[in-house]
């Protein structure tokens, strides 16, 4: 518990440095990096980490799917409730909207980030159950591939109208799943070690659908040569970043 405690708060708060002193300042840009994080964890990390289980592949892409539909209905039902809302108020939301559409992936990358850190516990739980030292080296594993994940996280809330106290706070309540994960995964191993697999897909559905569904789109109305080129740079710095940091995990 201590272990997937010092994790979640060390890699949220180091994130949250890089975040807030060095990218708020230019935070819809950074949505490129954001996209290029979420993408390359999920693609170059967490699936094929899935996917080298012994998990059926047909029931792993049938979790993606239902991930991907899950995450599409999360953001339909957004979208009615604030339609519902407004509805016959004789007003104009279009700046409004643009921005609760934000918010939508904000809310979302949340509940992907939950997910992720719940499966973090339990991989952090079954490395101290072999090893005690191996478990230490797990943790700080974790910490070093979380930070970059969370500092697309923070970019994304950000963008999202988050102030940074919020975006900080809700964060650090999404670590605590990564507790969670690490007391069912200590008392329910056999059992728990073979949910993995299916956690990390449905996680990665999330980002994939947020980075994809959400955060393109909005890169896309920035269609001019000047603006393309850092979108393209920052996606790929992204990339690097990840495979740099995970390498090895």
């Amino acid at each position: 518990m201590l272990a997937t405690t010092v994790a979640g708060v060390v890699s949220i708060s180091a994130a949250a440095v890089f975040s807030f002193a060095l990218l708020s300042k230019v935070v819809e840009r950074m949505v490129s990096l954001s996209v290029g994080i979420m993408l390359s964890t999920s693609l170059l990390h967490a699936l094929p980490e899935a996917f080298e289980s012994k998990a059926d592949p047909r029931t792993l892409f049938a979790t993606l799917l239902g991930g991907l539909l899950t995450f599409f209905m999360l953001e339909k039902l957004a979208i009615l409730r604030h339609s519902h809302h407004h509805e016959g108020d004789g007003h104009h939301h279009a700046h409004g909207h643009d921005k609760h559409s934000a918010g939508k992936a904000g809310w979302m990358i949340l509940i992907g980030d939950g997910m992720h850190n719940f499966t973090d516990g339990i991989l952090i739980a079954a490395a101290f159950i072999a090893n005690p030292e191996l478990g230490l080296v797990t943790g700080l594993a974790i910490i070093a591939h979380e930070i970059p994940q969370e500092i697309g996280d923070f970019i994304v809330l950000l963008n999202a109208g988050f102030s940074r106290a919020r975006a900080y706070v809700f964060n650090l309540l999404c670590s605590l799943m990564a507790i969670a994960g690490g007391v069912l995964g200590y008392y329910t191993l056999d059992r728990a070690s073979g949910l993995i697999p299916y956690v990390l897909v449905f996680a990665s559905s999330g980002f994939i659908y947020i980075a994809v569904g959400d955060l393109m789109p909005q890169m896309q109305r920035r269609a001019t040569l000047r603006e393309t080129i850092p979108q393209v740079l920052l996606i790929g710095a992204g990339i690097v970043m990840v495979l740099i940091l995970t390498h090895g995990h």
